[in-house]
């Protein structure tokens, strides 16, 4: 494409000469994907400065240089500046890419638990009416019938929009993805025509990026200054600013306050979550089942019934859609011997984790025994709130390792036991995560419910000098069937 082309738009450029029929065939951040006939966009990372690199770009083949610093560059190498570069790559990716999010209806979900779930939802729903559904998010990103695993929530602008051009490209007409405050602050989905936009909740999470509540709820309330058309969680108060303040038409979901789309009677069991949707515009009722335990469930049922409002489905499309519903890592049973439950669920934040202890609290006839960490080189003030809720909600508590990064584990585990010291909560410290499961399985007691919590879908463990494969569903397997027979005839009861 040519350059002048890809630059469409892009205000406040300089360059060092004029830009006359030059024609890039790729566009690269990283200068190690650089090739020949490349633009190289110079960003500045948190650990490493894209700057540092054009040199090594120039050398693999780049022929233009997108920066926002001073810097030098051979006289045959075109210099284009522009005062930010992260938001320049994502509106030149655009139009390197086509602009793919103008050609199919794309619906961001953003809020701090339960984009994963009310995403998967949406999409469910959406293909029993009979849409091409691509799907972008924490767990794996979905094109067609290809998965891809996810790196993080939302992906770099540059990779993003080469997605949205592969699914339309596949067929897709709609696309659903989980939207995060990082990627909303660091411009990844700057230059993307959201159709709609989804909040579900704002509580304590990513604290060490944004630094207070304030910058957090400025960097989620984004998405609503580009989308169309906002759906929005009345219940939460950071959502009731959203409805006050944007500017896009909006709608309300909710369960305490008066909404567009809200839920009553809900019930809730081992099987899932039963309630009743009414919808103010023709104040209809019609009774939904989720398979997934809690009150939070609900929540997210209504988030994705309102979102696909948009889309005319029908009565059917939101019954079958939901009920059909699997969500690897989310409220995930594990199969035992019946004598007993395993839970495996992504909760990670306070919030989570006291949603999920109190969905299973709801309908629990023996004790609830969590395993839970937290991660390193992340927020460190949640750690001994987590703590304190497991110590007041659980019947016995194993604090192990999360995903430790460059931290100390021990440290990590030290902060939250401060906090489940302030309760009554029984509690052991088992650093190791495979021991730490390992122990709860092998002293069950009867009708327990073991809960492991913080890693949900992930496969992996990461340590500051490597990182292992790890699966919590694995773990428990592998520990069951290590203690079948004898084991569960001398534990019982205990």
């Amino acid at each position: 494409m040519l350059l002048e082309k890809i630059l469409e738009g892009l205000e406040g450029i300089r360059c060092n000469e004029e830009i006359v029929d030059v024609e890039i065939a790729s566009i690269a951040y990283d200068s190690r994907k650089v090739t020949r006939g490349s633009l190289f966009v110079c960003v500045e990372g948190y650990r490493q400065d894209g700057h540092e690199y054009v040199d090594d770009a120039i050398r693999k083949g780049a022929i233009a240089i997108l920066a926002c610093k001073e810097i030098e560059v051979p006289k045959e190498v075109i210099l284009i500046k522009h005062h930010n570069t992260r938001k320049a790559l994502a509106e030149v990716s655009s139009n390197f890419y086509q602009s793919p999010t103008k050609k199919i209806n794309l619906i961001g979900v953003t809020g701090t638990k339960g984009k994963t779930t009310t995403t998967f939802m949406i999409k469910s729903m959406l293909e029993q009416k009979g849409h091409k559904v691509g799907l972008i998010g924490t767990i794996a990103n979905y094109v067609g019938e290809k998965i891809i695993p996810s790196e993080r929530t939302t992906p770099e602008s540059l990779e993003l929009q080469q997605m949205f051009l592969e699914m339309k490209e596949q067929g897709v007409d709609s696309v659903v993805m989980e939207v995060s405050s990082h990627s909303l602050d660091l411009y990844r989905v700057h230059a993307c025509e959201f159709d709609v936009g989804v909040f579900a909740n704002l509580s304590r999470d990513h604290l060490d990026f944004h630094m207070n509540f304030e910058n957090y709820f400025d960097a989620k309330s984004k998405l609503f200054d580009i989308c169309k058309y906002g759906v929005v969680n009345i219940d939460d108060q950071y959502g009731r600013r959203i409805l006050e303040e944007s500017k896009c038409e909006t709608i309300s979901f909710g369960i305490e306050n008066e909404s567009n789309v809200r839920a009553e009677n809900i019930k809730i069991s081992p099987e899932g979550t039963r309630f009743e949707v009414v919808d103010k515009r023709s104040n209809e009722k019609i009774e939904i089942s989720v398979p997934i335990p809690g009150r939070f469930s609900a929540y997210n049922a209504l988030a994705a019934i309102a979102a696909c409002q948009r889309y005319d489905i029908s009565v059917e499309n939101i019954i079958n859609g939901l009920k059909s519903l699997k969500v690897p890592g989310r409220a995930e049973t594990v199969e035992t011997n019946g004598e007993f439950a395993v839970m495996v669920d992504y909760a990670h934040s306070p919030d989570s984790l006291e949603n999920i202890l109190q969905a299973v609290n709801a309908y629990a006839t023996g004790r609830i025994v969590v395993i839970f960490g937290c991660g390193g080189d992340r927020d460190r003030t949640k750690r001994p709130i987590m703590g304190e809720i497991a110590g007041k909600l659980a019947g016995f508590t194993v604090i192990t390792s999360d995903n430790p990064r460059t931290e100390d584990p021990d440290a990590i585990i030290a902060e939250i036991e401060e906090g489940i010291k302030k309760t009554r909560g029984e509690y052991i410290i088992i650093s190791d995560r495979r021991k730490a499961i390992e122990y709860a399985i092998k002293n069950f007691r009867k009708d327990d419910v073991i809960l492991i919590a913080g890693k949900g879908h992930e496969t992996y463990q990461i340590f500051k000098d490597r990182t292992i494969h790890f699966d919590d569903r694995e773990a428990a397997l592998e520990v069951m069937g290590m203690t079948k027979g004898d084991h569960y005839a001398c534990n019982k009861g205990e």
